[in-house]
């Protein structure tokens, strides 16, 4: 884990005990990614799931690494067929939920989360406007391989942003927003305790 990160500004540095406080940051990021998936907020034109919040929020205060080890433990807990995701349910979970639609979209969490941990690195995450940047630019990471799978999956000449895109970018927005906001909140209040 880099030192810069949230993740890194309380608790143990090194030896065991930093590896036990790594795994045990692991499976709650994991929990944290199910639970958000789960998480339906009545929204215009679609409902909003919290679940890119806690692939944005995790991203940013975990690092790339330590980001990227928590989502692919996420992905792997879909993949062996827990109802983690946000669409998936009895019928439809595993490879075959994350082969579908929403297949494009799992990658971009992942090229999501390394961008936010390595501008987090930087400090990018102590100011809203940076970290705002940082979130836009993370959502690009996400819908980009979201619609290009889409439109390998359903065919060009379907209307590939009005599902994919356009209904979320409402929901989105105020992901970012809160994101923005309650990362460097919380390194200030991390600074107050020290100081």
């Amino acid at each position: 884990m880099n030192a810069n990160v949230l993740a890194n500004a309380f608790g143990p540095r090194e030896g065991t005990a930093l590896r036990v406080k790594q795994v045990a940051l692991v499976v709650l990021g994991v929990a944290a990614l199910a639970i958000a998936a789960k998480i339906k907020v009545p929204m215009w034109p679609v409902p909003m799931t919290m679940g890119t919040f806690a692939v944005l929020t995790i991203g940013t205060a975990y690092g790339a690494r330590l980001g990227l080890i928590t989502m692919m433990g996420y992905l792997l807990v879909g993949a062996l067929g827990f109802d983690v995701f946000a669409g998936s349910s009895a019928e439809k979970f595993g490879l075959t939920y994350m082969m579908g639609g929403t297949g494009g979209y799992l990658v971009g969490y992942l090229l999501a989360t390394v961008m936010l941990g390595a501008l987090a690195a930087r400090g990018w995450d102590r100011s809203v406007g940076k970290l705002a940047f940082a979130l836009l630019l993370a959502n690009v990471l996400i819908y980009v391989p979201g619609l290009l799978w889409l439109g390998q999956l359903y065919g060009w000449d379907k209307p590939i942003l009005e599902w994919g895109l356009t209904p979320f970018l409402a929901g989105d927005a105020i992901k970012l927003a809160l994101a923005a906001l309650l990362i460097p909140a919380v390194w200030k209040l991390v600074g107050n305790a020290r100081g």
